[in-house]
This record gives C-alpha cells, sequence and structure tokens, in this order.
C-alpha cells in the first residue's frame, strides 16, 4: 500500500510541474509567434493547465482502464466548479466582467449537454471522438476571432499582465515545453498505477478512483492558477481558465482519447453526468444576472461537492 502512495505522489508532482513548464514555455512561444496574450490565455493556457486530464486519460485508456479515463473527465469538471471555484470565491468574490467569459459559459454548458447525450450508454467510439475533436477545432477558432475582435475585453486585460514572453530564450522555452511533456508522461504513468493498485486494495471501482483521487489530482493546476488569481484579485482569469479547462477536457481529451483508444465506461453512471451538467448549470445565472459569484455561493458550491463526494464514497 506504501508503494501505492508514493505512486500517487510522485504521479501529483510530476503532473503538477510537467503542467507549470508546459504552460510557461507554449506561452512564451506563442507570444514569440505574434500571438496576443488574450488568446494565448484563452488557449494555451487553458488547455495546458488540463494536459494532466490528457496524460492521465490516454494512459488509462491504453491500460484498458476506460472508467478511469472517463471518470477523470466528468470528475475533474466537477471539480474545477465545485472545489475550485468554490474557494475561489471564499478568498475573495468572484466578478464576471469579461464579456467573452459570458459567451463562453453557454458554449460550456451546450458542450456538456451533447456530451451526456453521446455518453449516455457508456460508449465513447472514434465517430464520437472524430465529432468532439472537430467541435475542439471549431473553439478554438471561435476563441481567436473573438479574442482579436474584442482586445480590450477585461480578460484580455488581466492575460496581458499575467502572459509574457520569457526572458530566458527561445532555446529555454523549446526545452521546457519538451520537459514538461516528458514530465507529464511519467506522471500520469505512476498516478494512474497508483491509483489501481489502491481501489484493487479498498476494494473501489476504477469509476470512483478516476472520479475523486485522479479527478482533484489532474486539477492541481487549475486550482494553483484560479486561487493565484482570485488572490491577486484578477476574476476574470480565475473563472476563464476553469470554463476554458471544462470545454477542453470535454472535447479535447474525450475527443483525442477516444480516437486513441475507444472507451467504454459502463462505471460512469446518469447521476455522475448530471452532477457534471448541475454544476456547469449554476454558473449562468451568476455570470449573466449577478454578474459575481459570492462568498455565500462559493460555500455553496463546496458544500455540493462535499456532498458529492459523500454520495460517492456512502454508494461503494
Amino acid at each position: 500500500m506504501s508503494l501505492a502512495i508514493i505512486y500517487l505522489l510522485a504521479g501529483l508532482v510530476l503532473l503538477y510541474f510537467g503542467a507549470e513548464g508546459l504552460v510557461r514555455g507554449s506561452s512564451s512561444l506563442a507570444l514569440r509567434l505574434g500571438l496576443s496574450p488574450l488568446v494565448v490565455g484563452l488557449t494555451v493556457v487553458a488547455f495546458g493547465t488540463s494536459s494532466p486530464e490528457l496524460m492521465v486519460s490516454l494512459r488509462a485508456a491504453l491500460a484498458g482502464q476506460s472508467d478511469i479515463s472517463v471518470g477523470n473527465v466528468v470528475g475533474s469538471n466537477i471539480c474545477n466548479i465545485g472545489l475550485i471555484l468554490g474557494l475561489c470565491a471564499l478568498i475573495t468574490p468572484i466578478t464576471t466582467n469579461s464579456q467573452i467569459v459570458r459567451i463562453d459559459i453557454p458554449i460550456m454548458i451546450g458542450i456538456t449537454a451533447l456530451s451526456l447525450v453521446l455518453m449516455a450508454d457508456g460508449n465513447i467510439g472514434r465517430t464520437e471522438g472524430i465529432i468532439f475533436c472537430l467541435i475542439l477545432v471549431a473553439y478554438i477558432a471561435f476563441s481567436i476571432a473573438l479574442a482579436r475582435r474584442q482586445p480590450a475585453d477585461a480578460l484580455g486585460t488581466e492575460f496581458g499582465e499575467e502572459v509574457k514572453i520569457s526572458k530566458r530564450g527561445l532555446a529555454v522555452d523549446i526545452i521546457m515545453v519538451i520537459g514538461g511533456l516528458a514530465l507529464l508522461v511519467f506522471g500520469a504513468r505512476f498516478l494512474v498505477d497508483g491509483a489501481v493498485i489502491i481501489a484493487r486494495n479498498y476494494g473501489w471501482s476504477e469509476a470512483l478512483i478516476g472520479l475523486t483521487i485522479v479527478a482533484i489530482g489532474t486539477s492541481l493546476p487549475e486550482l494553483a492558477t484560479s486561487l493565484l488569481a482570485a488572490v491577486k484579485k484578477e476574476s476574470d482569469i480565475a473563472v476563464g481558465n476553469i470554463v476554458g479547462s471544462n470545454i477542453f477536457n470535454l472535447v479535447g481529451i474525450l475527443g483525442i482519447t477516444a480516437i486513441v483508444h475507444p472507451l467504454q465506461a459502463t462505471g460512469i453512471d446518469a447521476v455522475d453526468l448530471a452532477v457534471m451538467a448541475g454544476f456547469s448549470l449554476l454558473l449562468w445565472p451568476m455570470a449573466y444576472y449577478q454578474q459575481r459569484i459570492t462568498r455565500p455561493a462559493g460555500a455553496c458550491l463546496l458544500l455540493g461537492y462535499a456532498g458529492f463526494l459523500f454520495w460517492l464514497l456512502r454508494a461503494t
């Protein structure tokens, strides 16, 4: 059992630093290519923080553990809103001044609804994977076009302060990207192997492991990025990062993974999918009508997430 814990901890550390290196190196490279900080933030940063989920889901799928792959995505999306945004709102109320964020939230809800339909039978084949990837390409193109039309958006101002060209030089940026990817590969292997050992020792299902331990672990980059943004009172980055990551988790990770290896995740039931959809829907009235996530709302999100974990563990 101690070996499983070592694997888990080593995997989490490698995934965190791998994502950090990938995001920092690729962000600087993208800026060198002439992309604006807003475009980089909406694509490279948001998707880069989801890189641990991608590597873990691919690793699990190739090992024949589809429940971990899909549970990781579903659990991460729930964790991103319930745990991470809940904690951020407790630190400081989160305002949604960015029009881009308010546009992306309905997109996230629509993609979530589509995912429920495509995952209803527990199978995600290559056809569904291709559909997801086409949606991802369309979303990236839309985000870039929208960012170029609204360069003065509140989110662009915040990303302009955070996303900058590295002073270390081009070669170091490339090394950080390659090194980050290498750490992600090894981290995914350790995390999945450790999670499987724990599942077998405690009699937990692979779906439960994916929805809890793996999902929380792979969400660490989103947690660090969003908490730091909340402390700096960069509310739109905190929300934009979560929304962008949730979109990428569904269409990017499930899409790429299903194309590489079709998924059969019968352990993910309707309740898990409904909770993911419910948390996504909660953001809409907050962003459009209240235009903020208050501390009481943050506390409600955290309680909802704790209730979901309690339900999962009680059902075992």
